[in-house]
């Protein structure tokens, strides 16, 4: 008699009812812990609901910390308003400043007046403005500075360094008072060649004015443009 082969059984079927196992011990773990979830909570909630003066305390608590964090914010602002208001610079206190210090007492000083988008911006590739800010009448500053150590004895500013902002102040800035600003001296040269332009010219008498005091800058500047907005309330 001749032997049947024997029968192999395929294992093909074994492998899904593996993976339906896995999922159903992953699906039956998310139901518990979905289970302990809901009796934490629930049980959480009858016990608030037991001691209503636990919720009381953490809203007043809320409520306090959000006053404290309202109340910080203003006085930071206040005492903002305070410093930049009394912010005032003797010129040889400028003389003694790197020149890009120099560049940020200006910007303080611009933002002292009023300009509260005052930024410094000097560096490389600045194209001639090293500050820029809008005054409270809208129109927008572009300032080149120059820096002198020696002060008046340094060397002075002449109408090559007027250029560059003479080509970029209104072209590239879109600067309505374009301003050349040291804490040195300025030559006739550059006087007569800033006149030519409608450039205006700051040196070391009018900064010491300007930062020592407390009028802005554009009231003591002759022929600046026309304000573009309405004059601000006081």
């Amino acid at each position: 008699m001749s032997r049947r082969p024997p029968v192999r059984r395929s294992r093909r079927g074994r492998r899904p009812r593996r993976r339906q196992n896995a999922d159903l011990e992953k699906l039956g773990l998310i139901a518990l812990v979905g289970v302990v979830v809901v009796s934490v909570v629930v049980g959480v909630l009858r016990w608030l609901a037991e001691h209503p003066w636990v919720v009381v305390l953490v809203l007043l608590a809320v409520v306090a910390a959000g006053g404290v964090w309202v109340w910080r914010r203003r006085e930071a602002a206040q005492w903002e308003r305070v410093r930049s208001q009394g912010l005032r610079y003797a010129v040889e206190q400028l003389d003694r400043l790197h020149h890009r210090q120099f560049e940020f007492a200006v910007r303080d000083l611009m933002h002292r007046d009023g300009c509260t988008d005052a930024l410094q911006v000097g560096g490389r590739g600045d194209n001639g403005a090293d500050v820029k800010a809008t005054d409270p009448y809208g129109r927008r500053w572009v300032i080149q500075c120059k820096h002198r150590k020696a002060g008046w004895s340094g060397k002075p500013v002449g109408t090559p360094d007027l250029h560059v902002l003479n080509g970029t102040g209104r072209q590239v800035h879109g600067g309505d008072v374009l301003v050349m600003l040291t804490n040195g001296r300025i030559t006739s040269n550059a006087v007569t060649f800033a006149k030519s332009q409608r450039l205006h010219l700051v040196d070391r008498h009018l900064l010491a004015q300007w930062a020592a005091g407390s009028r802005p800058l554009w009231e003591l500047l002759r022929a600046v443009p026309p304000p573009r907005k309405p004059t601000p309330l006081a």
